[in-house]
């Protein structure tokens, strides 16, 4: 274990506790405490995973995250003083890949970081190729495309997808998806997987208010259209 994990935080206590902890862990661990130092530092040094703290003073708490995010797929923890499920819900939507309130347990932390990376590196065992219509799904790969054409997903929004492309037409509710997204303990909710489905019907369905591939089961949970088939 060598990853690089970017920790941005404008309290020097929380930077030097979670780097103590996350380099413990067998992280190398580089730190700011401004936002437009950290969009820099993600370019140049290509960090695996940025932990961001949603209270920056000098930049909108959203947009290091939305910047990020237009640049590049690196998984991103957020961390935050606020409670408020509107925050949450915002963050995940710009493409969070986690989120943890202060005050934490480093060692909250490091199994949050340790669990996202499980699933960048493959904690969905399913492989082949699935096709509907214009959509190709590579387990194998983890690569996604419409029309032949790339579609960037975050880890988690990946590992969304694949969990509903292993059974497609089978109702998955939230807490099993909930289940599959988080296999540390995990003060999820039950709307953060709504942002998450959200999020992939806006980069995968030609009309995202009506759907094709990621359906709504009202009062259930989610499915992947049975129309999808493993490719011959």
């Amino acid at each position: 274990m060598n990853e690089l994990i970017l920790v941005v935080d404008d309290e020097p206590k929380t930077v030097k506790l979670a780097q103590d902890y996350l380099e413990q862990g067998g992280f190398r661990v580089l730190s700011t405490n401004n936002g437009s130092t950290a969009l820099e530092m993600t370019r140049r040094e290509k960090p695996n995973l940025v932990v961001l703290d949603l209270g920056l003073p000098e930049m909108d708490r959203l947009d290091v995250c939305r910047a990020i995010r237009r640049d590049s797929e690196v998984p991103i923890i957020m961390l935050t003083a606020r409670a408020e499920e509107t925050d949450r819900l915002v963050g995940l939507e710009l493409g969070a890949d986690d989120y943890i309130t202060k005050p934490f347990s480093p060692k909250e932390l490091v199994a949050r970081v340790r669990a996202v990376f499980r699933r960048v590196q493959g904690n969905v065992q399913q492989h082949g190729v699935l096709r509907a219509g214009d959509l190709e799904i590579n387990m194998a790969g983890h690569t996604v495309a419409r029309s032949g054409e790339a579609v960037n997903l975050t880890p988690i929004e990946f590992t969304v997808l694949a969990t509903l492309a292993s059974r497609p037409g089978q109702t998955f509710t939230r807490a099993q998806l909930l289940d599959r997204l988080h296999s540390v303990d995990y003060d999820g909710f039950d709307r953060s997987v709504d942002s998450h489905i959200k999020n992939l019907r806006r980069k995968l369905e030609p009309t995202p208010a009506e759907p094709r591939y990621v359906l709504t089961v009202f009062g259930v949970g989610y499915k992947l259209s049975d129309e999808v088939q493993h490719a011959r």
